[in-house]
């Protein structure tokens, strides 16, 4: 008799085949303490298994095909560089040799402190960022136990066509289970933004994850299906179940080669109405992905990655030469630049931030950069410079109130006249806008659409904050819920305000690349949007197969008309 787990699916695609349970010990570190003549054996041992981990990698990055996604590419190349770095290689030999203790125990320490620093984050992207830590050091860890050996000497099940349940995958786990043919994957933890749902979207993977106790319930063989879409599986299903679903599995595939047809033509709705697609990046590497699924810029530029596992704060030359790169790149395109948005319990290299119990509600985003000019002030002139050499825009995050727009724009004004008296140039019509991403920046938005040349809605963070709810908490994430009515009344909102103040609103959050929400954001008036580069076609063509009403909804006072509007879209409209 059929049987459905549930869980977050992340990755959309219809997978039907046999289990593979990954089956992997966890790592206990044990603590103990060396005599001094063991301390140079320990730190040798060390060293040795670091070597490991990296020709471990290699192996793995030469086994990428050449067409591989870049952002994929990057996730391997991103955990080499850390097996490079002095916090992960330096670091622990100091304590091995300090507090006379065993590698593991020294590297778990190392691995505590940074994991810190990203968990002060309150962007919950970069806060999952802290995945790559755990990764590479829970490499090291095995190694130094000899875990992969014992693995490697279990007779693994073949894997081509199947699909693979574990606690949790890593992106090297990922591309090289599917360079092995894997077709789907479920993993009993894990978030909307963890690295596996980044890599199975990116390699076109169905995925399910947080399905918890998957492990103890599917058994090695069994036949199943996987709606990454709906976040479902389906165990042992029934001849009517599987020819169901293997109909709905061709038809996708025959989608997916429909849209690199989209590459070239605009995001127009059936009726006319132009809509504009940007990407949403963070390293210079990622504007290639971004250029080949035909996106007309960048609609947001985290900046975070430049202050980020670094002993000292970027210099403004180092970040000019980084956001000329990008420029060069977009040959002409725009691109809009977000401050820095880094959280507060530990503050960026060389600053005097000091612990915040919540750092959600702490220090952080503008607050931050306003109270640190020592780290807002290069930035800024970076930007100002950036701005002589493509169309730039600079947007301010996690904005709550209209005082701290007119700080950065006294800020601008002297930063102005100091890149006037030494004669270096920029754009004096950069155009300064702001992010929509608190309640309370919502509720003034009819001053910041006064005070800003644009807006744009941060909808991840808008929803968390509106609905106090943590999204990668996946014991809460059920609850986190775009179509709620206070969040679309906020949206409203600031649709609103943008539109009697003639500022142009965008959305580059997570909900304006959700295909299914396209016609409810184009209804309430939205025509810019940016997502991840992996969305791009799907959005473009989902906005070219929908009419829309003829009222927007940001023209509708009445809250109870626009409600109603919202469950009639959202349920009839076909997806």
């Amino acid at each position: 008799m059929a049987f459905h787990l549930v869980g977050l699916g992340v990755s959309r695609g219809i997978a039907i085949g046999p289990v593979h349970v990954l089956h992997r010990g966890e790592v206990e570190i044990a603590e103990y303490h060396l005599p001094p003549e063991a301390i140079d054996e320990e730190i040798r041992r060390f060293r040795e298994a670091l070597e490991v981990a990296r020709a471990q990698l290699r192996e793995i990055r030469t086994r990428i095909p050449p067409d591989t996604r870049a952002d994929i590419v990057e996730f391997i190349d991103t955990h080499l560089l850390m097996l490079e770095d002095s916090t992960l290689t330096v670091a622990p030999e100091h304590l091995i040799r300090s507090q006379r203790i065993n590698a593991e125990w020294a590297l778990k320490q190392q691995r505590d402190a940074l994991v810190e620093v990203f968990e002060a984050m309150d962007d919950a992207y970069l806060r999952t960022r802290k995945d790559d830590i755990d990764h590479v050091v829970t490499r090291i860890q095995r190694i130094l136990q000899r875990a992969e050996e014992a693995e490697a000497n279990t007779a693994p099940l073949p894997l081509e066509g199947a699909i693979v349940v574990a606690d949790e995958l890593t992106p090297a786990d990922t591309v090289v289970l599917q360079h092995q043919g894997v077709i789907g994957f479920v993993t009993e933890s894990g978030g909307p933004l963890s690295h596996t749902a980044i890599a199975a979207r990116s390699l076109r993977i169905p995925a399910i994850v947080g399905v918890h106790e998957a492990r103890r319930i599917l058994r090695d063989g069994e036949r199943i299906i996987l709606d990454g879409q709906r976040g479902v599986l389906v165990g042992d299903p029934d001849e009517g179940l599987l020819s169901w679903y293997e109909a709905r599995r061709l038809e996708e595939q025959r989608r997916r080669s429909d849209l690199a047809r989209l590459r070239a033509r605009p995001a127009t709705t059936r009726d006319g109405v132009r809509v504009r697609l940007q990407g949403n990046i963070e390293l210079p590497e990622d504007v290639q992905a971004l250029i080949e699924a035909g996106a007309e810029g960048v609609g947001l530029y985290r900046t975070e990655f430049l202050y980020m596992d670094q002993d000292r704060l970027p210099d403004e030359e180092t970040q000019l030469e980084t956001y000329a790169e990008i420029i060069a790149h977009l040959e002409g395109l725009p691109l809009t630049i977000r401050t820095l948005d880094l959280g507060a319990d530990k503050s960026p290299a060389g600053t005097d931030g000091t612990p915040c119990t919540n750092p959600a509600l702490g220090l952080r985003g503008i607050r931050l950069c306003l109270h640190e000019p020592g780290l807002f002030r290069p930035q800024l002139r970076a930007i100002l410079r950036a701005s002589a050499l493509g169309p730039v825009r600079l947007m301010l995050p996690m904005l709550t109130n209209l005082d701290e727009v007119r700080q950065v724009r006294r800020l601008i004004g002297d930063l102005r006249r100091e890149l006037d008296e030494q004669g270096l140039p920029y754009d004096p019509r950069l155009p300064v806008g702001g992010m929509i991403e608190t309640p309370a920046a919502a509720l003034l938005a009819e001053g910041f659409a006064r005070e800003l040349d644009f807006l744009s809605l941060g909808t991840n963070d808008l929803i968390q904050y509106t609905l106090a709810i943590d999204r990668v908490d996946d014991e809460v994430a059920y609850l986190y819920d775009p179509l709620h009515p206070a969040v679309i009344e906020a949206i409203h909102r600031v649709l609103r305000a943008g539109e009697r103040n003639g500022t142009p609103v965008s959305m580059c959050g997570e909900m304006a690349g959700d295909p299914a929400l396209v016609p409810l954001l184009l209804a309430l008036g939205l025509r810019d949007l940016s997502i991840h580069p992996a969305a791009l076609l799907e959005i473009k063509d989902r906005i070219r197969r929908t009419t829309l009403p003829p009222r927007r909804l940001s023209d509708h006072p009445d809250y109870d008309e626009i409600t109603a509007f919202v469950t009639a879209l959202t349920h009839t409209q076909p997806i």
